[in-house]
């Protein structure tokens, strides 16, 4: 496995859905950084599954423990170590998959690769719970970026076939915790809710959309051509399990207008050069240009559904019928949002530590 990310600001998952723990070791934080429990915990209980509608009903406290890299308050530019218990776990469903693999998860390829030997409990590494991780390391990127100016937010802007209307990025950061969906229209959250509950009645699940923003970028961040800013966060986000699609900007939309319409105009802001529109999503060659950096990352549905399924069953290679019970999420998209917001922050401390945007040290 590929089990960490970064060059400089680097980050490495380990831990199992239903092991003794999730964790993250962050490599490379910038010393003299402000860290305390409640810093990271704070993003972790953005991320847990209570007070959302849809999400699994496993509980975990996930209470952050930091193992490393702080000394009275302040990052010490050792490794910093985090870790969450995995502490309500119910692993009695999952031995039959081994058998019998579940459509839309990594049981099958996961077997074939690893020749049985992989944690299959909770889908173990693939499992959606190693994000807690993630996000640990986001909250302590999002603590360095937060000393020179640069803020993340994102928000859910679609689920199931309910779009919300376009939001202002420098709106998002003051209407996207106003309710539970982390949606910036209230309208649209409603109906949002009411898919998933629809579809939660059904046995079903259904999938979405999250938009990401990062203000107060710089432009000329970024390490072209195979270390682009845009490339390399499509890589992150893309680690988050469910994660089918990422665009920046107007994204595939641009495929189908001309050059004319596509092509942001330069203008000035004062002495600040600055564009017309942003259609590029703040990304032009691999490279910020100053303005808004927007990205959209789409989930698909989660695959646990409780209706009926066919696979094979392994053992015997004749074709099965899959009924899958237990704990899990008729829509994981709100509980997304904090993760990618994570791993974009990840990413831009990594990218800015590179650029020498981020000091090594801060005080």
């Amino acid at each position: 496995m590929s089990n960490s990310i970064g060059t400089l600001f680097r980050v490495t998952s380990f831990g199992e859905s239903h092991g003794q723990c999730v964790g993250v070791v962050v490599d490379g934080c910038p010393a003299g950084v402000r860290l305390e429990a409640e810093i990271v915990q704070k993003d972790l209980d953005r991320r847990r599954a209570v007070d959302q509608v849809g999400a699994t009903l496993r509980r975990e406290p996930d209470l952050v423990r930091l193992l490393s890299g702080v000394h009275e308050g302040y990052t010490t530019g050792a490794p910093v170590c985090m870790v969450v218990d995995n502490t309500d776990t119910d692993s009695r469903a999952y031995q039959e998959f081994v058998r019998t693999p579940r459509p839309g998860h990594a049981d099958y390829p996961a077997r074939i690769k690893y020749g049985g030997y992989n944690d299959p409990r909770g889908g173990g590494r693939f499992s959606g719970r190693i994000t807690a991780g993630f996000v640990m390391a986001g909250a302590v990127a999002r603590a360095v970026l937060d000393r020179i100016g640069v803020e993340i937010c994102a928000h859910t802007v679609a689920i199931g076939g309910v779009e919300a209307p376009p939001c202002d990025p420098d709106a998002i950061r003051l209407l996207n915790r106003q309710n539970s969906l982390s949606c910036c229209d209230e309208s649209s959250s409603a109906s949002m809710v009411a898919a998933i509950e629809d579809a939660r009645a059904r046995g079903d699940s259904i999938g979405g959309v999250v938009e990401c923003v990062v203000l107060g970028l710089p432009a000329g961040i970024g390490e072209p051509v195979f270390s682009g800013v845009d490339s390399e966060i499509a890589r992150a986000v893309f680690a988050i399990p469910a994660v089918k699609g990422v665009e920046f900007g107007a994204g595939f939309a641009l495929c189908r207008a001309r050059g004319s319409e596509a092509n942001d105009p330069y203008s000035l802001s004062g002495d600040t050069v600055v564009t017309a529109k942003n259609d590029s999503g703040g990304v032009l060659g691999g490279l910020t240009n100053g303005m808004p950096l927007v990205l959209r990352a789409g989930f698909k549905p989660t695959p646990s559904v409780r209706m009926a399924q066919q696979t094979v069953d392994l053992e015997t290679m004749t074709l099965a019928e899959l009924t899958i019970s237990g704990r899990h999420d008729a829509c994981i998209v709100p509980r997304a949002v904090v993760v990618v917001e994570a791993v974009v922050a990840s990413v831009i401390c990594d990218l800015g530590l590179r650029s020498g945007l981020v000091p090594r040290v801060m005080r």
